[in-house]
């Protein structure tokens, strides 16, 4: 009898113990409420121990976050630099399952009801626990709305060469585990896979890996959207916006801290740019894919929720409420068989604005493909309109062939590099009200070479007329002989004189290069005008061609100048500099073309 009331006592207290680990996993397992907008008390890293249990909160499928366990496993000291420590710990769950994925950056992390941090690095590829590093809420909270510092390596594309070039081989790091950032999915909708594999280089070399995705909610501009107080709790899934609309590239994490204003995620730098102004979105995740490789959550960015002011080392900042500054683009697409707009918003920033604007134009001549690759012809033109600023005036066609570059890259660069020309100007910031362009397509190389010219008569009396003939021949077309007639000038003293018959890019070769010599000491104004100046690749130019030098002054030709007043231009009696050429060009006529006209020759002519 005394055994059996043994026995029973040793069940009872076994039961009892096995209650309290229960009730120990139960209080692990059903945490306290979603964590909400406001105050909340913090754990600073020197307190943190080994052992300790916690909670992080993501979202893994909709809006909602969810709980998931964590266990500290300690303090890595000085792991991203002098006293910037990152707590490790590994996390349960269904990130057990998941792993560390992207989009995870900024899950809060709390330990007995404080916040200790931000989920933002993991071991790089293939461990078998979801080990994280957690960034110190401490280090967050030192990020500001008003520091105007720019960090020393941001992520651009202007960049992206010179970190590839930067870069050391893996395998003279060693093949030991290394802690790192968490990828912050960059995810591309309304655009084509051939636009990413083109980019791709340029994605990876800025650490970026872009996935294809969607958009949902109203995203077609900047201002937040109604109920934008109530948004972005801590946990809830949050997105920088790049391009907004009928395309966007968003960049996907999560909120660790929101006290009602102020917004911090992510835990790592977005593209580490510093001050920003850009549009700040809430998310909804579709999935979490599983990999131990490369873990991803694919989700869609939704309304607007105010913008984000800062993107720094240990993360991101916005304002809930809060108007980024975009750029309203248009793009009209005319080709036999297709013909729609697209309307989208385009974040504004120095480096990334002229990429976005290339990239953009490029995926949307993907669209164009209704005929034969090698046979197309695209022709862009639109209106750049500026705030206080006359508009620049852009057109350009380009056909396909055997070019280093195929036709509707080289026509999205050329794009690009207008914008890049006004963002690179060191008097003032462009205003860019709106942007406004029209992209065609034919089916056939509309193509013409500059075979042959020649005049009626070789003499003429000052003041007269020159008549005479250009010869074109166009591909796998006919000869094409097209007729001109340009006046002489009254002051064209008597003599032997030439006339230069050419296309665009003969005459805009001289002035190009002189508006890079003097880049750095040009007026945005005078940058506008040099672009505007510029021939167009789609006409012939017949011109007048003169012995004596033209100098180029901000945005100014100045030809025929005597050469004293060029000696005094160039001796420093000017406060800008100069350059010259060797002969002067005026154009006197041209003859409009709807192909592109390719090659130069002179012509000799006698005034009587």
């Amino acid at each position: 009898m005394d055994r059996l009331k043994q026995m029973m006592q040793k069940q009872a207290a076994a039961l009892a113990v096995l209650s309290v680990m229960a009730l120990a996993c139960v209080a692990w397992a059903q945490p306290a409420a979603k964590p909400a907008a406001g105050p909340v008390a913090i754990m600073k890293s020197a307190e943190i121990k080994p052992g300790m249990k916690g909670t992080a909160w993501t979202v893994f499928e909709g809006t909602e976050p969810e709980a998931i366990p964590v266990e500290i496993i300690g303090l890595w000291k000085n792991a991203w630099g002098p006293k910037q420590d990152v707590i490790l710990a590994k996390l349960g769950g269904k990130a057990a399952r998941t792993n560390v994925a992207g989009g995870m950056s900024g899950s809060p992390v709390y330990v007995d009801g404080k916040l200790i941090g931000a989920v933002a690095l993991r071991i790089s590829v293939f461990s078998p626990d979801a080990i994280c590093g957690i960034t110190p809420i401490e280090h967050m909270l030192e990020i500001n709305e008003i520091d105007s510092t720019t960090p020393p390596s941001p992520k651009t594309p202007q960049s992206a060469s010179a970190r590839a070039e930067l870069a050391v081989p893996e395998n003279l790091l060693g093949s030991g585990p290394r802690m790192v950032s968490i990828e912050t999915p960059l995810t591309f909708s309304g655009f084509h896979q051939q636009s990413l594999d083109a980019f791709s280089p340029v994605f990876r070399q800025m650490g970026i890996q872009a996935v294809m995705g969607g958009a949902a909610g109203n995203s077609t501009g900047s201002a937040p959207a109604p109920g934008w107080q109530k948004a972005l709790a801590p946990g809830d899934a949050i997105a920088g916006v790049l391009v907004s609309g009928d395309l966007n590239i968003t960049g996907l994490g999560t909120v660790t801290y929101n006290d009602g204003r102020r917004v911090l995620g992510f835990g790592h730098s977005f593209f580490n740019l510093g001050p920003l102004s850009m549009p700040m979105a809430k998310g909804e995740v579709l999935m979490v894919l599983s990999s131990q490789f490369q873990p991803n959550k694919f989700a869609n960015a939704t309304e607007i929720a105010g913008a984000l002011r800062q993107d720094r080392h240990s993360g991101i900042m916005g304002i809930l409420g809060e108007q980024a500054e975009t750029i309203p683009v248009t793009l009209e697409i005319d080709t036999p068989k297709l013909k729609e707009t697209l309307n989208f918003n385009i974040f504004v920033h120095p480096k990334w604005t002229p990429f976005l604007m290339t990239l953009t134009v490029f995926n949307s001549l993907q669209g164009l493909n209704d005929a034969a690759a090698d046979e197309a012809t695209y022709m862009l033109e639109g209106d750049v309109e500026l705030t206080g600023l006359s508009p620049l005036k852009v057109k350009q066609m380009a056909v396909t062939g055997d070019g280093p570059m195929p036709a509707p890259m080289a026509m999205a660069v050329w794009w690009g590099d207008r914008f890049n020309r006004l963002f690179q100007n060191p008097e003032s910031a462009p205003k860019i009200k709106r942007v406004t362009a029209k992209l065609k397509m034919a089916g056939e190389r509309k193509l013409s070479i500059i075979e042959g010219a020649w005049l009626d008569s070789s003499e003429v009396e000052a003041g007269g007329m020159l008549t005479g003939k250009v010869a074109l021949r166009r591909w796998r077309g006919e000869r094409v002989v097209r007729e001109f007639t340009i006046p002489v000038p009254a002051t064209l003293a008597a003599g032997d004189h030439r006339l230069l018959v050419s296309d665009g890019d003969t005459l805009n070769r001289t002035q190009a290069m002189a508006a890079m010599v003097n880049r750095n000491s040009l007026e945005l104004a005078q940058v506008v005008s040099i672009m505007n100046q510029e021939k167009g690749n789609d006409n012939i130019y017949v011109s007048f061609l003169q012995s004596r030098p033209t100098v180029y002054a901000g945005d100014k030709q100045l030809g025929g100048l005597p050469p004293s007043v060029i000696n005094a231009m160039q001796a420093g009696r000017t406060a800008r500099p100069v350059t010259a050429a060797a002969e002067t060009v005026n154009v006197g006529t041209l003859l409009k073309s709807d192909e592109i006209v390719s090659g130069n020759l002179a012509l000799r002519f006698k005034v009587k």
